[in-house]
């Protein structure tokens, strides 16, 4: 086993980022921590951030908007910034939490539930922009149950005393990566009218890549349990 399938295959209770060691997100953590923002309150806005992500993507499937393909390809820019905007919410309220010092008893709860209603917003929204096209709504639907099922697996680690395991191929930020480049890429090719194939094939890769993600997360659970 090599070493990379070493750090991840071990349970662990945080989610590994590397951005989390940067001195920029660590100057903006300590903002936020002086200005007394709690990390629940950063953990809520995640949701908006993403209510706005689904409502772009969804608003381009519109007939009105969908003859502009300058507005469509601006909202597709948006709901992508408003992705990762969405994530920098899920990286500054652990830090807030954890190094702030902030971290409160039900913290847990603002940890993980906003990020179920984040992901299946944005993955329905998403399949509402492909909705003229065959299965494009029905795999935006069928992401975001997958995406829930994913971290549901995860939360299963730490229930069951083993630890939280975030082993891909498609955790949140790599499903969020590809929301992010698709988003891009659509915006990119609205004008040859070629975004909504884009918009099918990333939701087919995501949807293929968290059923192999559940599989690799559940037989790592079963295993660890048997061989306590």
């Amino acid at each position: 086993m090599s070493i990379e399938e070493k750090e991840e295959t071990t349970p662990i209770n945080r989610r590994p980022i590397q951005a989390r060691d940067s001195q920029t997100a660590v100057k903006i953590a300590l903002a936020l921590t002086q200005a007394r923002i709690r990390p629940n309150t950063i953990s809520v806005f995640s949701v908006v951030f993403s209510i706005v992500a689904g409502t772009c993507f969804a608003v381009t499937a519109c007939s009105f908007i969908a003859t502009s393909a300058l507005i469509t390809a601006m909202l597709f820019v948006f709901g992508a910034i408003c992705v990762q905007l969405r994530l920098l919410c899920n990286l500054f309220d652990g830090m807030v939490a954890i190094e702030g010092g902030f971290k409160t008893k039900s913290g847990e709860v603002f940890n993980e539930l906003p990020d179920r209603f984040s992901d299946a917003i944005t993955f329905i929204g998403f399949g509402y922009a492909a909705s003229v096209v065959q299965f494009g709504l029905e795999l935006g639907y069928i992401a975001a149950v997958l995406a829930i099922i994913t971290a549901y697996v995860r939360t299963l680690g730490a229930a069951t005393g083993t630890g939280q395991n975030f082993m891909g191929p498609m955790a949140k930020q790599h499903r969020m990566a590809v929301v992010t480049i698709a988003s891009i890429l659509s915006a990119i090719t609205v004008f040859l009218s070629f975004h909504l194939w884009i918009i099918v094939l990333s939701l087919g890769i995501m949807v293929a890549g968290m059923i192999i993600t559940i599989v690799r997360r559940v037989l790592w659970l079963v295993y660890t349990l048997e061989n306590k």
